[in-house]
């Protein structure tokens, strides 16, 4: 699937691409105070909870009120790089050589030092209690992939698209990065943030206040379900795709 492709626009549009404007436009208004510092804290904390991280909100803000040092502290430390990782994003453009670095900053509780910011040398399944759920694309491939991946962005970039247009290629984007699964550890954080990172630099740096984490979290089943096209790379049936594209717009009604 290529991510500039707009075959399931037309059906997307007829089932929210046509009512994002308006979501964003209500969104923003309740959300008029633009704090990034808060958003991308928020933004870090729900991320890292879809992988597992236990600190919540609550405790994670009320931590960093208290002034304690993050040292020894896996889970808050791993939430502090991502944080880092987000603010990196907001200062710099959207390049393949920047996604990189990113990982690089947020993977540093979790991957050794070889592995962090280099896609990855080794085969790689999702698992379930149940067993593989999915088989990414074999290792000698993920270098060829990520750089048509990054071409496909940087037409994106360039072209003149409309707010629901953005939206839908932001979800694609997101879609297709985790599909590839090009890291060893640290791809759903980094499509994740991958997302914002595409709105954000062709509409307006306000929508790092988009809530896409926390909704992502708090429907984390249809989430994963809706990621879940096929088997393994080769046999990804993205005719299925409509369910995660309408996500992100969904997301604006929390």
């Amino acid at each position: 699937m290529d991510i500039t492709s707009k075959k399931y626009f037309e059906e997307y549009e007829k089932t929210i691409g046509n009512l994002t404007p308006k979501l964003l436009e209500d969104y923003m208004f309740k959300n008029k105070v633009f704090d990034f510092e808060y958003q991308i804290q928020t933004s870090s904390v729900y991320s890292s909870n879809i992988e597992g991280n236990t600190i919540d909100l609550n405790s994670f803000m009320n931590y960093k009120l208290s002034k304690k040092k993050f040292s020894g502290k896996k889970e808050l430390q791993e939430i502090e790089n991502l944080i880092k990782a987000y603010i990196f994003a907001k200062e710099n453009k959207l390049s393949e050589l920047n996604l990189l670095k990113s990982h690089e900053i947020f993977s540093k509780t979790f991957l050794i030092k070889s592995k962090r910011g280099k896609y990855r040398q080794e085969q790689i399944g999702v698992f379930s209690t149940e067993g593989l759920v999915y088989l990414a694309i074999e290792p000698q491939f993920v270098q060829k992939e990520m750089n048509l991946f990054f071409s496909n962005i940087k037409i994106l970039l360039e072209q003149e698209l409309n707010l629901s247009e953005v939206f839908y290629f932001a979800s694609l984007i997101h879609l297709k990065f985790v599909h590839i699964h090009p890291f060893t550890d640290g791809n759903g954080r980094a499509a994740r943030l991958l997302e914002k990172w595409f709105l954000t630099e062709k509409l307006n740096d306000k929508l790092w206040v988009v809530p896409t984490e926390k909704y992502y979290k708090q429907q984390q089943s249809d989430y994963y379900k809706n990621i879940d096209l096929g088997v393994n790379f080769y046999e990804l049936n993205y005719d299925k795709c409509l369910p995660f594209l309408t996500m992100l717009p969904n997301s604006l009604t929390i």
